[in-house]
C-alpha cells in the first residue's frame, strides 16, 4: 500500500488550497484512545481553515446530507485506521483505495457514508487515516498520534484562503 498512498503532506495542503470547497470530516470515538484522532483534529482546526470543518463522531452517515448541502467539490476524510504501519504514521487514500482499508470500529458506516456522498455530490472524496496504537475504551490518546495530530493540525491551520 506504501507505493500507492498520496504523499500526505504536499497532498492535504493542495487539497484544501486549491480554491475549492473542501469539507473536512472527523471521524471516531473520543472515549476510546487513538480513535479520538479525527473529532481532535476537527476541534483544533476548526475556524481557523478555509475547509468547512464536521465532527461526525463515530456515525458518519448521519452527517452525510448536511455535508451534501454544502456541494463541495472536496471531501476528506479523518480517523484512526489499521494501516499496519506504526502508530502515529498517517497516509492519504483516494476513493478507489479508501474502501481496501479496514475501518477500525466504522466499516459499515464508512462505507455506506462514501457511497451517498459519491451519488449525491461529485465530490473527490480522500481519507486521511492515522495508525492507532490503542482503542481501548477509557484510555487516552497515545503520544505518537498526538503528536501527528499536532502535525497535521498545524499544516491544515497554515492553508490560507486561496
Amino acid at each position: 500500500m506504501k507505493d500507492k498512498t498520496l504523499n500526505p503532506n504536499s497532498n492535504i495542503v493542495s487539497l484544501i488550497k486549491a480554491g475549492k470547497k473542501t469539507v473536512i470530516v472527523g471521524i471516531g470515538n473520543v472515549l476510546k484512545g487513538d480513535d479520538a484522532f479525527g473529532p481532535m483534529l476537527i476541534e483544533n482546526i476548526q475556524g481557523k481553515t478555509p475547509a468547512v470543518c464536521i465532527d461526525a463522531g463515530t456515525a458518519p452517515e448521519n452527517y452525510a446530507g448536511k455535508i451534501a448541502k454544502e456541494k463541495p467539490q472536496t471531501v476528506l476524510i479523518v480517523d484512526a485506521v489499521h494501516l499496519s504501519r506504526k502508530p502515529g504514521d498517517y497516509c492519504l487514500l483516494d476513493k478507489s483505495q479508501i474502501l481496501k482499508v479496514g475501518f477500525s470500529t466504522h466499516d459499515a458506516s464508512v462505507h455506506m457514508f462514501i457511497e451517498f456522498l459519491e451519488k449525491e455530490t461529485d465530490a473527490s472524496i480522500y481519507l486521511l487515516g492515522v495508525q492507532p496504537k490503542t482503542m481501548d475504551f477509557g484510555a487516552d490518546m497515545t503520544q505518537e498520534v498526538k503528536q501527528t495530530l499536532t502535525k497535521i493540525s498545524d499544516l491544515i491551520k497554515e492553508v490560507e484562503d486561496a
